[in-house]
């Protein structure tokens, strides 16, 4: 069976990692034009890079949770395609071998100069430097408003070709991820939510799990042994 798993913020929320943007319209107190645009880091590179050294180090003083570990399982199992709009490195740390971050990581760096990724240190500010061009346009490695998500291609294709979609703390706010299930059901997959809540495309869904990430995974990972 070919499984496509979706997963967002609030897969993590239990790991103590708090979802993208509060009821108030903020995110980590900072409006998001602020902090999560090209247009942000042109004008305030200081602010941009700051709110993402707290990022990383949240990141850090995070541990897997049970949710995590159930999807590391399920890839030991199943032809699984694992899709993240986290930035967080938790999936990798919980054991799954292959994860793709549509979104970008927080713990990777992005040269706006010549397009070179690397590692990131915990700390960025605006006199990092470029490894392979020396300038001081390093910024952290992450898909903003306005920007193109990550391998769109590759997810497309998986999604084409699916038994199993599912969607697991995801607020269906946010595109193109939230429509991912109406492409999975166009081409005949069985489409899943896991939640707290249903979400703003659950209509879309055949099937729907609400409870805590850490509850509700692991019990439908195991319902499909």
């Amino acid at each position: 069976m070919r499984i496509v798993v979706l997963t967002g913020a609030g897969i993590s929320a239990e790991s103590g990692l708090r979802t993208f943007r509060a009821e108030d319209g903020l995110w980590e107190d900072h409006r998001v034009e602020d902090v999560a645009t090209p247009e942000a880091f042109s004008r305030d590179p200081v602010l941009v890079h700051r709110f993402y050294n707290a990022r990383r180090a949240a990141v850090a003083d995070a541990q897997p949770n049970a949710a995590h570990h159930a999807l590391a399982d399920l890839a030991r199992k199943h032809d699984l395609t694992l899709v993240t709009q986290n930035v967080d490195d938790l999936h990798e740390r919980g054991g799954s071998p292959y994860v793709i971050h549509m979104h970008g990581e927080v713990k990777r760096a992005l040269c706006a100069s010549c397009g070179h990724r690397w590692p990131s240190p915990l700390v960025m500010d605006v006199t990092t430097p470029c490894p392979a061009c020396a300038n001081l346009t390093a910024r952290p490695d992450i898909v903003w408003f306005g920007e193109m998500p990550y391998h769109m291609d590759e997810i497309s294709e998986e999604l084409e070709r699916a038994d199993l979609f599912a969607a697991i703390g995801t607020s269906g706010n946010v595109y193109p991820a939230a429509g991912f299930v109406q492409l999975a059901r166009q081409f005949r997959a069985h489409c899943v939510e896991l939640n707290l809540d249903r979400s703003s495309v659950s209509r879309n869904f055949h099937e729907h799990l609400t409870g805590p990430a850490t509850q509700i995974v692991p019990e439908w990972v195991a319902r499909l042994d």
